[in-house]
């Protein structure tokens, strides 16, 4: 299932070194900005889209005294910085549906960047709406299993309102429909789980495979340069990615 080839892409992203951490830190920072900006709010209490924003930087390790340094600032800057949230859609190698998204405060620079990213690495960039029909929003919450009991974890989390739960490997993944992923993260939060993924997630109807070596490397090559660009958020696919265990 999706959950496991993502779980591997989590993996990755926590075995990144501190310069990496660093450049996730800004991502965090970024978004989190942003929703204090359109919710007109520095209070998460009152600002639901940056409650959500926190909860993604804490999963995503941000310490909590950067989070309030940046709360601190984004309230007192007002208008500031000006990023406009694009998302971008396109093929990597093999038809691998890609989805791209980002905070940018310069489109034709996003633009030209991804779209180099996706020539040199033999994919294309393509029109809004050429694959993302293949993907459904959900929220995605993942916590680490050791130590929980399976049915105890699953029974909180389809009281709390989540649509669907499973066990993989050393995690657990819950899942929810858009609407009900905030409910169901407080309650569960407020139950003392911790989360490794707090966030809303496009996730894709099929997953696909790719044989060739070449090909596996370029796909890889793709994700990895549009992870360091720093005006991307997110980036979703439905490559059915090789365990990396």
């Amino acid at each position: 299932m999706s959950g496991h080839s993502k779980w591997n892409n989590i993996k990755r992203k926590k075995e990144k070194t501190d310069g990496q951490k660093a450049k996730i830190f800004t991502k965090m920072g970024r978004e989190i900005s942003v929703a204090v900006k359109e919710g007109g709010s520095a209070d998460p209490n009152v600002n639901s889209k940056l409650k959500d924003a926190i909860a993604k930087a804490k999963a995503n390790n941000v310490p909590n005294d950067n989070i309030e340094r940046i709360l601190k600032k984004a309230a007192s800057e007002g208008n500031g910085e000006n990023y406009e949230a694009l998302q971008y859609e396109g093929y990597g190698p093999c038809g691998i549906a890609v989805i791209v998204e980002t905070l940018t405060d310069n489109r034709n620079r996003t633009a030209a960047d991804l779209r180099h990213y996706f020539d040199k690495c033999g994919g294309n960039l393509g029109q809004t709406g050429c694959v993302s029909f293949m993907f459904n929003q959900k929220g995605k919450l993942i916590i680490e299993a050791e130590g929980l009991d399976e049915d105890k974890v699953m029974e909180d989390a389809l009281e709390a309102g989540a649509s669907d739960f499973a066990a993989d490997e050393d995690i657990f993944e819950i899942t929810t429909e858009p609407e009900d992923f905030s409910a169901v993260r407080d309650d569960l939060e407020a139950k003392g789980y911790a989360f490794v993924t707090a966030e809303a997630q496009m996730v894709p109807d099929v997953l696909t495979a790719i044989e060739d070596p070449d090909a596996i490397k370029n796909m890889e090559k793709l994700l990895d340069m549009l992870e360091d660009n720093d005006d991307v958020q997110d980036v979703w696919h439905n490559w059915d990615r090789p365990d990396e265990d």
